[in-house]
């Protein structure tokens, strides 16, 4: 009968169990953006965070000057994660541009459905507790939005291309329309917990498109 080998422990340190440095700040930026996407920046504590992480405060502090620093962390965290969602939709070239814009809406409606609407747009919700008071946050959360207007545009700009938009239709004027709206039907959408705002808002955006040059003033 075959003797049964077992692996020969070797002198020196055990193998590492816990997380690595950047595992760990990894993880309180995700759960820090599940978390303040539903609950804000103001009523998130780092306690509840760090509870929920299992990861002690002298860490947090580590990897984290102040709770502003590790929002701005938690917000380029979102943002990324946001501009991925929003190519995934908008530049699939197998569909014509404005129905990539309406995959958008119906994919956000199911993700806010998914969490029974507790969640809704982090930036839009950080932009309502601190983009008048907040200099260092104003900028950056504009900035954001600024950027996913870009990515709007540039959609409404290969309809134009394609014939489905008029060829005088201000792509930006109406991107940034598009994001006005939509982030007032997020909100509330996550106030009544249904998606019958992003249903409304996305219903009358899409009609009032210009779809020839009569309809462009």
């Amino acid at each position: 009968m075959p003797s049964i080998s077992h692996p020969v422990r070797r002198p020196g340190r055990p193998p590492k169990t816990s997380d690595s440095p950047f595992d760990t700040r990894e993880k309180l930026v995700r759960l820090g953006t599940e978390i303040l996407t539903e609950k804000g920046f103001l009523n998130t504590g780092i306690d509840e965070l760090l509870k929920r992480a299992s990861v002690p405060k002298g860490s947090f502090y580590h990897y984290f000057a102040s709770k502003e620093a590790f929002g701005h962390a938690v917000v380029d965290n979102y943002a990324a994660y946001f501009a991925r969602r929003l190519d995934r939709s908008l530049l699939d070239e197998r569909q014509a541009p404005l129905q990539r814009l309406m995959n958008f809406v119906r994919d956000a409606k199911t993700g806010m459905a998914r969490f029974d609407f507790r969640r809704g747009c982090l930036i839009g919700n950080m932009g309502q507790e601190l983009g008048a008071g907040h200099e260092g946050f104003r900028q950056r959360l504009d900035e954001v939005l600024s950027d996913w207007q870009a990515r709007v545009a540039t959609c409404l700009d290969a309809a134009k291309a394609a014939g489905q938009l008029a060829p005088q239709a201000d792509s930006q004027q109406l991107a940034a329309f598009f994001w006005i709206g939509w982030e007032g039907a997020v909100l509330r959408a996550k106030l009544v917990r249904s998606d019958a705002p992003l249903e409304l808002f996305a219903t009358h955006f899409f009609a009032g498109l210009p779809s020839d040059a009569k309809a462009v003033k």
